[in-house]
């Protein structure tokens, strides 16, 4: 194994080499979150007989993980050899999800599932720790030159990968042939644990410049004092705080809600995470292109209501019970909030990238990732607790029409235990949305004009997204966008699962 302390030299020749190997280091991790994470997780939970409040955890588990990063710049700072800590680290983690194939062969499942969330916790906190020296080494390794590039074929082998494995994982636990389904997670997380291995096999791969200069740590809580005292960067800390709090209500249970209250496979659940993947891959480049002609809030402005309203549309694709109609408007509504959601993440990036004061960005960003983060991991925990109370509860919507003779009744809405949740979601990111119109934001541009050059967008990659390639191409842009922007953002897309 090639020896993990930093490289007295690396060369130009180092440097693509070390592309290369993190390409595959990409792919292959992707692997493990499709195998291991997300509709997998849960449907593996629910397996162990996980109720709302487990669920709830797994969740939050993620968002509390990534507070892991503050000591571990500490970490970073005193070792100085970030891709011993990031592989060991990150090895760890997968050793964690390799463990974690064999509790569908314990007979007691509460302990079953308490493990497996112990496990999770690990492996958040172990990936965050292997993140923040990842990002901090690829912002020394990689020059600015041909990033976008970079990142672009990166992140397509790593979303093909993605999508193929975990259509398969899905595919094989619904087909499972070998008696009981839930021994077919263990060969789902083994897979996992292995494609694990490769990935950090790979990043071994990857040449570490010595650190350059002295690091002076600087407390943390003063830190984030500063950005609280600005105005208008305070605002947008509400902004993304609670709409974080708004979208994690109901999120992290959209597959609990299809698999148990809906009743579908967990294959189809995956086919319809695919959709809302690859609508995202494909409307990125018009985001971005958006995004250097307008401003962030305006794409905010409308992104952020039509996920709003396909989160509050969920309840009425199976009204009054699933129908025939109920999958095709569940694979429509998945669709745009894929696209939504590129446009958010896009500019909710940007926003702040925007509005920190140039040479303190660390302390602003710090300040908007730790709140949203503590909101994000708050609000599955809160639904969690309140689930089996609302899981009891029914509210209804009932249009009545009398006229001599004749009498009518029609269902007009209907919420039920996880429902209530979407309908939170939607009332608490109505008021994200207020707090957003009040930051303030250079060369603010009308919603209307946002959707007229989105649609002029649209037009133009017609051709493109009539083929494969168009679809590759389609993913190449927001990436090398991000990256130009700020050099610690290609940790945040690409940094080891």
């Amino acid at each position: 194994m090639k020896s993990l302390a930093p490289d007295p030299l690396v060369t130009p020749s180092d440097v693509e080499q070390g592309k290369r190997a993190l390409v595959y280091d990409g792919a292959w991790a992707n692997v493990v979150g499709a195998l291991s994470g997300g509709i997998i997780l849960v449907g593996f939970a629910l397996a162990l007989d996980a109720g709302p409040l487990a669920i709830g955890a797994l969740a939050a588990i993620p968002f509390f993980g990534q507070l892991a990063q503050i000591p571990a710049i500490g970490l970073v700072q005193r070792v100085r050899q970030r891709r011993k800590i990031s592989v060991i680290a990150i090895t760890l983690a997968r050793i964690v999800i390799l463990a974690c194939a064999l509790l569908p062969f314990l007979e007691d499942r509460p302990t079953a599932l308490g493990l497996l969330i112990l496990g999770q916790m690990a492996v958040a906190v172990l990936g965050a720790v292997s993140a923040c020296s990842w990002n901090s080494w690829m912002h020394d390794l990689l020059p600015r030159e041909g990033l976008g590039q970079f990142f672009a074929r990166r992140l397509f082998w790593a979303t093909t990968l993605a999508l193929v494995t975990g259509l398969a994982g899905g595919l094989l636990v619904d087909h499972w042939p070998f008696g009981e389904k839930i021994y077919s997670y263990s060969l789902v997380f083994a897979v996992a644990g292995l494609a694990g291995f490769v990935s950090s096999y790979w990043l071994t791969r990857v040449p570490e410049p010595v650190m350059r200069g002295s690091y002076e740590r600087q407390p943390f809580l003063p830190m984030l004092r500063v950005p609280l005292h600005d105005t208008n960067f305070r605002r947008l800390i509400i902004f993304m705080t609670s709409w974080n709090f708004a979208v994690n209500l109901s999120a992290p249970f959209l597959t609990t809600y299809l698999l148990l209250q809906l009743e579908f496979d967990l294959g189809v659940v995956v086919i319809l995470w695919a959709i809302s993947q690859t609508a995202n891959a494909i409307t990125l480049r018009q985001w971005g292109r958006l995004s250097d002609r307008l401003s962030n809030k305006a794409i905010l402005a409308l992104a952020a209501p039509v996920f709003l309203g396909c989160v509050l549309a969920l309840p009425f694709t199976a009204l009054p019970e699933r129908h025939m109609l109920t999958l095709p408007l569940l694979a429509l509504i998945h669709a745009v909030m894929g696209a939504a959601t590129g446009g958010i993440g896009l500019a909710t990036g940007n926003i702040g990238l925007k509005l920190a004061p140039e040479g303190q960005g660390t302390a602003y960003l710090a300040s908007v990732s730790l709140f949203g983060s503590l909101a994000a991991g708050i609000a599955p925990i809160v639904s969690g607790l309140f689930a089996d109370w609302f899981g009891a509860r029914e509210l209804s919507v009932v249009i009545h029409w009398a006229a001599p003779g004749v009498e009518a009744e029609a269902l007009a809405m209907r919420l039920r235990r996880w429902e209530f949740f979407f309908a939170f979601s939607f009332a608490v990111g109505l008021y994200a949305l207020h707090a957003l119109t009040l930051v303030r934001e250079e060369e603010e541009v009308s919603e209307r004009r946002v959707v007229q050059l989105f649609a002029l967008e649209v037009r133009r990659s017609m051709r493109s997204l009539s083929s494969v390639g168009g679809l590759r191409l389609a993913t190449t842009f927001p990436f090398g966008r991000l990256v130009d922007r700020k050099p610690e953002e290609p940790g945040a897309a690409g940094s080891p699962s």
